[in-house]
């Protein structure tokens, strides 16, 4: 309950400061929800119950957040833990090349946005430790599907970055 007040107001914050600025940036970083673990050699995994229900709640946590965009990887288990939310916004859910996770096209391409991204325990990590230019967090447990990675931008140039967890 505490983490829950503490993310609507920092969701209410955010939200004031995107008003006062066009080109403010927020990204929310969330994990894919929990994959079918049951085949070791399946690389490209289905979610699971628990992680299609995970899937709606992240649409209920976004549901007031107004979102720009919506990335996933091309993994389905990604791609499926996105689709809720972008539905719920009328957004596509784009794909970004987890290849290309330094690319400074994605971060001029989403500049004064506010944009959902859907990845993975090691990606969400990296991608966060890039645009906020340290190494801050580390790889996310295989275990831990709750984490939102919260980063703004400023116009100046400012990053300030929060992880939550949502359960």
């Amino acid at each position: 309950m505490r983490f829950a007040l503490l993310f609507l107001i920092f969701f209410s914050l955010a939200s004031c400061e995107q008003n006062t600025s066009d080109e403010m940036t927020t990204y929310y970083f969330i994990r894919h929800a929990e994959k079918d673990l049951s085949d070791p050699d399946n690389h490209d995994p289905d979610l699971i119950e628990e992680g299609r229900i995970r899937a709606e709640k992240w649409k209920e946590v976004f549901k007031e957040v107004p979102l720009d965009m919506v990335y996933s990887s091309k993994y389905k288990r990604a791609h499926q833990t996105a689709k809720p939310v972008a539905d719920d916004h009328d957004l596509p859910v784009s794909l970004y090349n987890t290849e290309k996770l330094h690319d400074k096209d994605f971060q001029q391409e989403t500049k004064g946005k506010t944009v959902l991204v859907v990845g993975h325990s090691n990606l969400n990590p990296e991608f966060v430790n890039y645009i906020i230019e340290e190494e801050k967090y580390e790889d996310i447990p295989e275990s831990e599907s709750g984490s939102l990675f919260i980063v703004t931008v400023t116009p100046s140039g400012e990053k300030q970055s929060h992880v939550l967890y949502i359960n």
